[in-house]
């Protein structure tokens, strides 16, 4: 049964230009989709990237809307229906939801993480070791949503604001007390989290990466940095002070701040003692922890989760004993060793700086008398600039490199593939193999090592697809490179 509500109620702190129509009436929904509207709905018009949600206010009219937010008021207005003018429909739009759903976030402790590498393993740690200590939570990641242990597949790292609150709203009547999410700058610039009451904000690092979106690394900085203003006095801000930007994040923050290390001083300092493919030795408030993550980026991951733990009022023994439970998240340094004693190793690695941290790991693991063979591509109609750089990186470290499709989109996968190579020089030209269809890239890898050798497969990690000229089609990695090594 759908619950009415008063719209005068819904609208509350909304910073109202012009009302036009009773205030007085109740309304049933909210979308800023017209193929959704029904009697009884609010549309809400957002100016959109492509499209502008203005231009689709008769066809809501026409379903049955009986109030519409807007930033400008159409020409033609129909009698009976509330037209409601505001300065940014976005932020309107993050007020109205949580009013529509009873401010959720406020009845939970919600945990953001920002951060350009690190946000999926950190939020879906989080919720594991929430989850282990007895508080039920919530998980909202790229690779899924979580009510529980009741899974959903994500559409979107950060969900639009209707369907954020609607998610907090079901994870509060299914008792969940703490919700872990990732907050994406594509989220942050279009205003997707307005209205959630953050209890604590985490910032992982920045580097290269969405480019193509916000054009300059300086304005990419600043929307992260917007999260961190917006924190009440009562949350805490938690950065990592081995990146110099974590200092950056807390200038203009009026949350209590805190910082987690490996290198450098801070609030919450831990060390790797030991790194193996099994997992990592860390010491952490001068105690040792065996954890399953391999890496010194999870290292920092792990103290980015045993700090926000601590800082949410988790006593340490407890926090440590879960953390040593945790399993790798999929598609994260996710690694095999085959029939063959191949070892293979699929990781969402698409950036720069991920894809550097990946293989960093893999060569201080390495004996030195096996190869490593690499296979990646690029995005399509995504950031170019990066194109060049991960290609540079992965024929420094590899013995063998295939250079393929990732997600090609729209794009000509030769043309990304021509990108990349223009970051190499004659002697790392010399290790590169290009073969476009990324499975039969996979396979020739494969087929490429020996015994005791490495393959490792970037850029996809956990994703089930490969989007071709507006199609996603069926495709795993994992899948495949296990096929291909036997």
């Amino acid at each position: 049964m759908i619950e009415l509500k008063l719209l005068s109620d819904i609208l509350y702190k909304c910073d109202l230009q012009e009302i036009e129509g009773s205030t007085d009436i109740f309304v049933g929904q909210i979308t800023m989709d017209s193929r959704q509207v029904e009697a009884g709905s609010m549309f809400i018009a957002i100016p959109g990237l492509n499209v502008d949600g203005h231009q689709f206010i008769p066809k809501a009219l026409e379903s049955g809307a009986v109030a519409v937010l807007c930033r400008e008021l159409p020409e033609k207005r129909s009698p009976g229906v509330t037209f409601i003018r505001v300065a940014d429909t976005a932020v309107a739009m993050g007020i109205v939801a949580a009013n529509f759903y009873g401010n959720p976030s406020e009845k939970m402790n919600i945990v953001g993480v920002t951060g350009t590498n690190g946000k999926t393993t950190i939020a879906t740690l989080l919720h594991g070791l929430f989850q282990s200590l007895g508080e039920k939570s919530g998980l909202i990641s790229t690779i899924s949503n979580k009510i529980g242990e009741q899974l959903s597949l994500s559409a979107y790292t950060t969900p639009d604001a209707i369907a954020l609150n609607e998610l907090f709203a079901k994870m509060v009547t299914e008792g969940c007390t703490h919700c872990f999410m990732e907050v994406s700058s594509h989220a942050l610039h279009q205003k997707r989290v307005e209205g959630v009451n953050f209890k604590g904000a985490v910032f992982t690092n920045i580097t290269h990466d969405h480019l193509d979106y916000h054009k300059t690394f300086s304005e990419y900085l600043k929307v992260k940095k917007k999260f961190f203003d917006a924190l009440g006095k009562d949350a805490f801000a938690l950065v990592n002070n081995d990146d110099k930007n974590g200092r950056v994040m807390l200038q203009n923050t009026l949350a209590t701040q805190y910082s987690y290390a490996l290198k450098s001083s801070a609030d919450y300092k831990g060390k790797v003692l030991e790194n193996l493919l099994s997992g990592l030795v860390m010491q952490i408030d001068n105690k040792d922890v065996w954890c399953k993550l391999t890496g010194e980026f999870n290292a920092s991951n792990i103290m980015a989760v045993y700090s926000s733990a601590r800082l949410l009022g988790a006593e340490s023994d407890p926090v440590l004993q879960a953390i040593s439970t945790l399993e790798p998240v999929e598609g994260r340094f996710d690694y095999f060793i085959s029939s063959h004693h191949v070892t293979g190793i699929v990781d969402y690695a698409h950036t720069p700086d991920a894809l550097e941290n990946v293989l960093t790991t893999i060569k201080r693991l390495r004996k030195g008398t096996e190869q490593l063979i690499t296979v990646v591509g690029c995005g399509g109609n995504r950031d170019a600039e990066k194109r060049p750089e991960m290609a540079s990186i992965a024929a420094s470290f590899s013995e063998k490199v295939v250079f393929t499709s990732d997600n090609p989109r729209n794009e000509d996968p030769q043309s990304i593939i021509d990108d990349m190579k223009a970051g190499l020089d004659p002697v790392k030209k010399k290790k590169v193999l290009e073969i476009i269809n990324r499975k039969e890239a996979i396979k020739t890898a494969a087929a490429l090592a020996s015994e005791g050798d490495i393959v490792l497969v970037a850029g996809k990690g956990h994703e089930k697809y490969q989007e071709i000229e507006g199609v996603k089609i069926p495709f795993d990695d994992k899948l495949i490179l296990k096929e291909a090594l036997g």
